[in-house]
């Protein structure tokens, strides 16, 4: 806060949680009772309990989308009834790329993250009639958070280093567009940024598709679909198989 008071902006601290739906609540009324309205939510709110997968706890579970998922449900909730009355507004939700490719020992993550990108595409259709935007960025950034995790051999450490000189700071001016009104064309999308690259990232769709006029049986399936098909299924792989370059 003492930050952005020094360069001239206005900001005020509130410490409820966005885990409470009330308290997220609060959280809202706080925004709006000190400037007066709210207009742009941005979901940043996170925590890490990352494990492999058959050693998480339902509480590493529990821990993760609580925070991740829920708040950011929570805050989307309590902000929506503002924008839908005032006929404008925009939510800038951050996903993960643990979440739209993959990572070791991130289920938890991954799995809030990936379900932050159907939260967000959902609200950006239901609140279209409203002029209300929803978009995600999945960031690069050295903070607190991915301060915890040590790194494992001598080229995670590398690795780390080299994250270690990318800051929050690169991927605000994304976050802020996203947040105003030189975005108003740009809803449902996702975006990644690395340092001073941004990415467009892709979203579901049909590749392929195969008809059988006899329907399909598993014997079927094996003889039929899965040599049509296999050829353009995705490989398994994590965010580093996806960006092997060093963020630039």
């Amino acid at each position: 806060m003492n930050e952005i008071k020094k360069t001239g902006g206005e900001a005020v601290v509130n410490f409820d949680s966005v885990v409470g739906f009330e308290s997220a609540r609060r959280i809202v009324e706080c925004a709006v009772d000190n400037f007066g309205r709210i207009d742009c939510v941005v979901n940043n709110a996170g925590i890490l309990r990352d494990v492999i997968f058959h050693k998480m706890t339902e509480d590493d579970w529990d821990a993760v989308i609580s925070v991740m998922l829920k708040g950011a449900f929570n805050m989307c909730r309590h902000a929506a009834d503002h924008f839908r009355k005032q006929e404008s507004g925009s939510f800038v939700h951050m996903t993960s790329t643990s979440g739209l490719i993959g990572a070791m020992g991130q289920v938890n993550y991954g799995a809030a993250k990936l379900g932050i990108v159907g939260l967000s595409k959902n609200i950006a259709v239901d609140m279209q009639r409203f002029n209300v935007r929803s978009n995600c960025i999945a960031p690069v950034a050295w903070t607190r958070m991915t301060q915890s995790i040590p790194p494992k051999d001598p080229t995670a450490a590398r690795r780390v280093e080299q994250r270690m000189q990318v800051t929050p700071g690169h991927n605000a001016p994304l976050a802020v567009f996203l947040a105003s009104d030189a975005a108003k064309e740009v809803t449902g999308q996702v975006f990644a940024v690395r340092k001073n690259e941004i990415f467009l990232m892709s979203q579901s769709r049909p590749l392929r598709s195969i008809h059988r006029s006899d329907g399909w049986t598993p014997q079927a399936c094996a003889e039929h679909m899965l040599p049509a098909l296999k050829s353009w299924f995705f490989p398994l792989e994590r965010t580093a198989d996806v960006f092997p370059w060093d963020s630039i």
